[in-house]
């Protein structure tokens, strides 16, 4: 127990990182229509199903139509 107290001050970061870019993610796909590859539905899928930075990280660099 003492060995997860020493390491919640680096943990309790990176779960509110990743959250919010997870929140700011599903935001932008679902009010965007165009998409590079892909399309919504299957950005939702990968952005849920890789939801530890890699699904939002993959959306903004191969799925994000830049207007």
């Amino acid at each position: 127990m003492d060995k997860i107290m020493e390491f919640l001050p680096f943990v309790i970061p990176l779960v509110i990182a990743e959250f919010i870019l997870l929140g700011y993610t599903l935001y932008h796909i679902l009010t965007h229509s165009t998409y590079k590859r892909g399309n919504r539905t299957l950005w939702l899928i990968i952005t849920i199903v890789l939801m530890n930075f890699v699904g939002p990280i993959l959306y903004f660099l191969l799925g994000r139509e830049d207007v």
